[in-house]
């Protein structure tokens, strides 16, 4: 029973870290929204999920600034007087041709290391302590274009394979107390792709499932890694409809 349990998910106002706050929140957990700009979105995703009949705690803060997440991540535990799982899910990019090697310019390197990646370890440092306590979980969404070298553009594919990496090294001196899983979605349908159908359709028709994935195909494994998955750690999961088989 996951009743009574809480969660923050880390820029979780739209898209992938909403489907996954609300899929939690079912269940009975109580929420934590962390965004760093999308603040009407996420007073909206707050309804939604005090509509759920569970907390839902609003905390804007942004995820590569180590203070702020430690501020954040006390206030949860002041808030709820506990943390069980913690869903890093807050990224950026900058969409880049791979062959373009002079247009990926060093901003764009540093913005995406930051985030895909600092980010999620300093969030996961700030609630290490809690979480081993709870004999919590993690789970880190990054990408397959960490696993392919594809994606938006080569350094978000770097910061992908790098957070893929840090999944594996927490899911090792976490244990046994914390599993820490990470799963790779392929292209997923958010304001991410808004604008791309050609894209899309090309993608898709190159899938085996014939589609490409929305949030709540994410939402879903990461619920069960989090919530049944009680002997699996450092494992990636694919979500991309058999695209890279």
């Amino acid at each position: 029973m996951m009743r009574g349990n809480v969660a923050v998910i880390t820029g979780s106002a739209t898209g992938i870290g909403k489907a996954i706050a609300l899929r939690l929140a079912r269940e009975g957990v109580h929420i934590t929204i962390n965004y760093s700009k999308s603040e009407n979105e996420a007073l909206e995703t707050q309804k939604e999920i005090e509509a759920l009949g569970v907390k839902c705690l609003l905390f804007k803060a942004t995820v590569s600034d180590d203070l702020q997440v430690r501020q954040m991540i006390k206030e949860i535990i002041g808030s709820f007087g506990r943390l069980d799982i913690l869903v890093n899910n807050a990224g950026v990019t900058d969409f880049v041709s791979h062959d373009d090697l002079e247009g990926l310019k060093e901003e764009y390197w540093d913005r995406v290391m930051d985030v895909n990646v600092k980010g999620l370890f300093f969030c996961s440092r700030a609630a290490a302590v809690e979480l081993k306590k709870q004999k919590g979980c993690i789970v880190n969404i990054t990408s397959v274009a960490g696993l392919t070298g594809l994606g938006s553009s080569i350094a978000y594919a770097a910061s992908k394979a790098a957070a893929i990496s840090v999944t594996k090294s927490l899911a090792r001196i976490m244990a046994p107390e914390v599993r820490v899983n990470s799963i790779a979605p392929g292209i997923v349908q958010t304001r991410w792709v808004e604008g791309q159908e050609d894209h899309i359709k090309r993608l898709a028709e190159g899938t085996p499932l014939g589609r490409i994935a929305t949030p709540e195909d994410v939402a879903e494994v990461a619920y069960s890694l989090i919530a049944h998955s009680h002997f699996v750690t450092g494992e990636i999961l694919k979500v991309d409809g058999g695209m890279f088989i």
